[in-house]
């Protein structure tokens, strides 16, 4: 379980901190974004990752826990290492393409998953690897004239161009030269003289091409080049995120949201997080005038806000922008709730919208044992108390009921603390959670 102080609480990054994240992979899907990631298993000494995971966000801040949609148990001829995925939308379908190990061969090879829904369940699309030939970190570009793109690679960056279906090729896989025009120059080594390492990650502006990867390991940095065409000729331009953040590797995912730009990274910035303990954060950022990316440092802010949360609509309790002490899981009675809830645990709701005020609160609570309270509390985990809710025992962690208590106080917009108090112990489950007017 990772616990974390309340001094970050006015903090935004990392996005996750009831696991630890790694390996961006952002989409932008009706008016949301899906974030992709994989999942480094706590006090892992290696990249021991075994699932992904999916989260998402109207306002890049506050962020919905989808679960594990796809494991290594969904690719049967896989036996280990869930790596850097990433996952695209075409022909009413989303594509999950990832890198596991090949049980026959022992070489890494890329699968895909598919679903009808961008939060799964996903299952593998034709039962074997779509290619193979001991490399990582697939990313696929859909370009305007509709044909797809598979690119992927470490030591060598390669690409395929993919059929329609999305699951099959035509021609064979290719290697793009790496040479130090097109990818800069390594210092040091005489097996690798270009700076790219892998994570490449491609996309289309403005007519120019862009491929940002993380750069010249370990410790990687995040740099780019840009092209006139998706498979070249390649030119370097140099730095997007300098080497920094306590994490010897890196990995950049780029998109466009209602009107703004924004870099995916990650770090090792929670509690017990390293190399092989990772966390995804995110950064705003322009593009200069002439199409170039500025220089792109980590923070612990992250981006602003750009819509407010509803508490007057079913808010689930798995959707947060800051969490302490507790943990998610599957709810017996769908969906996920929160767990692992502790006395002075507490969950923050950036920028929720209570207008001209709210009268009451409701949620939807269960406990094996004798339960304890949730304090709604405005600004800060000591800020204003606006109500206070008693969840029961109910017989069971996920014997559910639903509990109400009176609000007063609660008008504008704050920052909402969902803070848990009572005994010792597990406190209760909780599921969802809604204002009334």
């Amino acid at each position: 379980m990772v616990l974390l102080p309340a001094g970050p609480a006015r903090a935004d990054n990392p996005l996750v901190q009831t696991i630890y994240t790694a390996d961006p992979a952002p989409l932008v899907y009706n008016g949301r974004v899906y974030l992709y990631t994989g999942h480094d298993e706590d006090g892992s000494t290696y990249f021991t990752m075994r699932d992904w995971r999916v989260f998402s966000s109207a306002d890049m801040v506050n962020w919905t826990d989808h679960g594990s949609p796809m494991s290594l148990a969904t690719f049967a001829w896989a036996s280990a290492d869930a790596w850097a995925g990433h996952t695209v939308y075409r022909n009413g379908k989303f594509y999950w393409y990832v890198p596991v190990k090949d049980r026959a061969s022992g070489q890494m090879a890329i699968g895909v998953g598919v679903s009808t829904s961008p939060t799964g369940p996903f299952t593998d699309a034709i039962g074997r690897p779509l290619v193979r030939n001991g490399e990582i970190d697939p990313n696929v570009f859909i370009d305007d004239n509709g044909q797809a793109y598979l690119y992927w690679g470490n030591p060598n960056l390669w690409y395929v161009r993919l059929n329609t279906d999305m699951i099959s090729y035509t021609g064979s896989p290719t290697q793009i030269p790496l040479t130090t025009a097109g990818f800069g120059t390594r210092t040091g080594s005489t097996t690798r003289p270009t700076l790219y390492e892998e994570a490449p990650w491609v996309y289309k502006r403005n007519g120019l091409y862009y491929n940002v990867y993380a750069a010249k390991c370990c410790s990687e940095f995040i740099a780019y080049s840009t092209a006139p065409g998706p498979t070249g000729p390649w030119t370097y331009r140099g730095t997007v995120m300098p080497t920094q953040g306590s994490s010897f590797t890196n990995h950049p995912g780029v998109i466009d949201f209602q009107g703004n730009s924004y870099f995916f990274y990650h770090n090792g910035a929670l509690p017990g997080g390293g190399g092989y303990t990772r966390s995804v954060a995110v950064e705003r950022f322009t593009y200069n005038a002439d199409g170039t990316i500025p220089t792109i440092n980590m923070t612990t802010t992250g981006p602003p806000q750009i819509a407010t949360l509803d508490p007057y609509v079913r808010q689930e309790a798995e959707t947060a922008a800051w969490s302490q002490g507790v943990e998610t899981e599957n709810a017996g009675e769908g969906g996920r709730n929160v767990g692992w809830i502790d006395n002075g645990d507490y969950i923050k709701v950036k920028g929720v919208a209570f207008g001209t005020g709210a009268t009451g609160f409701t949620a939807r609570v269960a406990s094996a044992t004798s339960g304890g309270r949730i304090e709604l509390r405005l600004g800060s985990a000591t800020g204003t108390l606006a109500g206070t809710c008693t969840a029961p025992g109910t017989g069971g962690w996920q014997t559910w009921t639903t509990i109400t208590c009176p609000v007063n106080g609660a008008t504008g917009t704050h920052d909402l603390y969902l803070r848990f108090t009572g005994g010792t112990g597990t406190l209760f489950n909780f599921n969802w959670w809604q204002f009334t007017r």
